[in-house]
């Protein structure tokens, strides 16, 4: 298993590389450049913002400078007085006093001279990963009991209401749901607020907030479950069809036939079997959660990475960008392999080394 994981980390950093090469082309192959605006700027300031940035050098140069600043550790002996270099850097680790290990520096986004793209992440995207985790957990609590309680019951009315809850789920998007649960529990019935979110930085481990009472749940309730719900029926539906082609199997039958309680049949032999497709797709949407927030952010008005992330494309902040989709090809490649570790602990049949 060890060799494993290290041939899959390594797999992963190609896939990071050739994602960014491709986001680097296609971002820049779009006509318009970040300092286009309604009113054009003379000649001679757009030259020199593109100097300022670097957007006069050709394209390959500012390519491998910009992987130069994100996946090479650079190492700092000293750190000048008055100005706080760690800012710049998403990754600081501190050796000693005068020995500093600093990664991923993302660089300035063109939209703001107060802030960097590092600036974003560690302020926005705790946000995002908050709402997406929380939407995990949702889906996964409502919809593998849903899908189990609709195989063991199969044509009963606790088939027939499982399934008609996931495929509601399904059918209605977030940006319907969404506005329909802040109209009925936020302002007809004013039991959660409509907008906004409970935690605030700094947070624990760089992204757990500090505060899990009522002043959190309260805003993360409506969101988290207007997320998660297509999820939850997505895995409901697929609990059921994987859990009703188990219990048909032939050892089943065997094990019923030597007199194991049912119980022990359907939470020893079929449960586990019936749960590989279900932690297959649970990978891609672990990722797709958390870096699919765009839209519910948007609808509640809560702050993460969604309108910088869409403000960014329409305002060709390169930075932002780039920086976005390389944390979320992250996401999505250690997803996978999570999944991929998952399956040797639910099926012993199956190794990797």
């Amino acid at each position: 298993m060890g060799r494993y994981i290290i041939r899959r980390i390594l797999y992963m950093l190609v896939v990071i590389l050739v994602v960014s090469f491709i986001t680097f082309g296609l971002m820049h192959s779009v006509p318009g450049g970040p300092f286009d605006k309604e009113k054009s700027l003379p000649a001679e300031i757009i030259a020199n913002l593109e100097k300022r940035y670097h957007l006069d050098q050709p394209l390959w140069k500012q390519y491998l400078s910009y992987l130069n600043d994100v996946f090479v550790p650079h190492i700092a002996h000293e750190k000048p007085k008055g100005l706080d270099v760690a800012d710049d850097y998403l990754i600081d680790i501190k050796i000693t006093d005068t020995f500093w290990i600093r990664w991923m520096n993302f660089g300035p986004t063109f939209s703001s001279r107060s802030r960097s793209v590092n600036d974003i992440f560690r302020q926005q995207l705790p946000v995002s990963v908050q709402l997406g985790t929380l939407a995990l957990i949702i889906a996964i609590i409502i919809g593998v009991p849903l899908g189990i309680i609709s195989a063991l019951k199969q044509n009963t009315i606790y088939d027939y209401l499982g399934m008609s809850i996931a495929i509601f789920g399904v059918s209605v998007p977030v940006i319907v749901l969404g506005p329909l649960m802040i109209w009925i529990f936020g302002v007809t019935l004013k039991w959660l607020p409509p907008t906004g979110w409970g935690s605030k930085p700094p947070y624990i481990f760089g992204f757990l907030p500090t505060n899990l009472g009522w002043d959190y749940w309260k805003y993360a309730l409506m969101p988290s479950v207007a997320l998660g719900l297509g999820s939850s029926a997505i895995l409901a539906r697929l609990t059921r069809a994987s859990l009703l082609q188990v219990i048909r199997e032939d050892y089943i039958r065997t094990a019923r036939a030597k007199g194991v309680k049912e119980r022990n049949v359907i939470v020893g032999h079929a449960l586990k079997n019936s749960l590989i497709p279900v932690v297959t797709i649970l990978g891609p949407m672990m990722a797709g959660l958390v870096t699919g927030t765009f839209v519910t952010e948007l609808t509640f008005g809560i702050p993460g990475m969604g309108k910088y992330f869409v403000t960014s494309i329409t305002n060709r902040d390169y930075p932002v960008i780039m920086g976005t989709i390389l944390l979320y090809a992250v996401f999505l490649v250690v997803a996978n392999l999570l999944v991929d570790i998952m399956y040797a602990y639910l099926d012993p049949r199956i190794r990797y080394d």
